[in-house]
């Protein structure tokens, strides 16, 4: 949890578990800890969750910045509304920028999705692991109990699928 002064959104999303930041301390629940607490679900599931948390996170902390720009000493008022000068046509555009951004963002997930689950569920967890989670195939090769080859032929025929999907799409 190397970035916890930046933001929450920095904290949990360099974080390779989900983490909930509370005023008397910082909580990280790992894939081991959903898993053993949730039977029932995958890893699939605590990625979706995962993902989620990370785009809650980021919506507030745009949200945030957004209300705090405005939040400025009265005397300063006069001299940025000189200095910014900005429309409610302006205003009313850079909302639809912002559900365009929003909108975009959705499909592109929709999509990476797709694109995952036409992986075997080993390429996937594999491919997660070293793309998304940023760990060496040497690492995963550690935490599974495989050989380091076997990651690194399951990841290249990862990479091969997804180009393919991607030529067609």
């Amino acid at each position: 949890m190397k970035h916890y002064t930046n933001s929450d959104y920095a904290l949990n999303k360099h974080s390779l578990g989900i983490v909930y930041k509370f005023a008397d301390g910082i909580v990280e629940i790992t894939l081991e800890d959903y898993l053993a607490s949730n039977p029932a679900k995958t890893e699939a599931d605590f990625e979706k969750l995962k993902v989620f948390s990370d785009n809650d996170y980021y919506s507030g902390d745009r949200a945030t910045y957004r209300q705090t720009w405005k939040d400025i000493l009265y005397p300063e008022v006069d001299e940025v509304l000189k200095e910014t000068d900005i429309s409610a046509e302006e205003t009313f555009f850079d909302g639809l920028d912002l559900l365009r951004e929003d909108c975009e963002r959705q499909i592109k997930m929709d999509f990476a999705h797709q694109i995952l689950n036409q992986l075997t569920e080993v390429q996937r967890r594999r491919y997660i692991m070293h793309k998304i989670q940023g760990l060496t195939t040497r690492q995963i090769a550690e935490i599974e109990g495989s050989k380091q080859q076997s990651i690194m032929e399951s990841l290249q025929a990862a990479e091969k699928k997804i180009k393919k999907v991607l030529s067609k799409g």
